[in-house]
């Protein structure tokens, strides 16, 4: 119930990018991790062999072969990427619960979650770490093992006595689904990328609109202000009586100026 619950906030709260990503991950991923991944990969160890009776030859070839399992390897990149999405729905959740409250109190009417502000930032962040994880492993990979795996593994560790030749059970198998693994790597990295492309375009669309916007209303303001000040005086409108004070001025000033002189 509870996955059921997370599932779904995490689908109502997501961009269209964001629920793709998440429909790559639980079934391209987790899903055929799970039911095949194990079928591939379950004789790593158990069937590698090398052409020698040296006592601990054989285990420390393979180590230097596989560093760390092709398996847990992806069971860590998953977890790793996986992570701030978890941490976005936990910030998801403590909002759908305050919402709550506040519809039970009466506080709130509409009981909408909108993706801004605090919680755009944090799913900002979240796509910005995954990115950073997703090449972080790929790179990882490709470091480690490569992206092909050969039959013949050459190895001359201590203690083998000589180089020798060591081999690898259905390279070929295994070769098709570290591939496969790693297209499914690239798409999500590119769906994160269009998402940070898409909310970036979006947000400097909306700032470009609203900075249009207050540049208009500053025009119309001055250009009311322009014309209010450029009114002709025979269209003003005068109090009553306007004229015959402004002629009895006129007198008083010429007859003070008569009695000066």
């Amino acid at each position: 119930i509870f996955l059921g619950r997370l599932l779904e906030n995490a689908q109502e709260h997501s961009t269209v990018i964001g629920k793709v990503w998440l429909t790559v991950l639980f079934i391209f991923r987790i899903l055929v991790l799970g039911a095949a991944a194990e079928d591939v990969w379950g004789d790593e160890q158990s069937d590698f062999t090398c052409n020698t009776q040296q006592p601990g030859c054989e285990n420390v070839c393979y180590d230097q072969a596989f560093p760390i399992s092709h398996l847990r390897f992806w069971v860590l990149q998953i977890v790793f990427v996986s992570t701030p999405t978890l941490i976005y729905l936990g910030h998801v959740l403590h909002l759908v619960r305050l919402e709550e409250d506040h519809r039970e109190r009466g506080e709130d009417e509409h009981g909408t979650i909108r993706l801004r502000g605090a919680l755009l930032r944090t799913y900002v962040f979240n796509i910005i770490f995954k990115t950073i994880f997703e090449v972080g492993f790929v790179l990882g990979q490709y470091f480690l093992y490569g992206f092909k795996l050969k039959p013949l593994y050459k190895c001359a560790r201590w203690p083998c006595p000589n180089t020798v030749d060591c081999f690898i059970s259905r390279p070929t198998e295994k070769t098709i689904f570290i591939v496969f693994m790693l297209v499914v790597a690239c798409v999500s990295l590119l769906l994160n990328l269009l998402e940070i492309y898409h909310l970036g375009w979006k947000k400097l669309k909306q700032g470009m609109t609203s900075a249009l916007a207050s540049d208009q209303e500053s025009t119309q303001t001055h250009s009311v202000g322009v014309e209010v000040s450029r009114t002709p005086l025979q269209n003003l409108n005068f109090p009553p009586n306007y004229g015959g004070v402004q002629k009895a001025s006129g007198t008083d000033a010429r007859a003070t100026s008569a009695d000066s002189s």
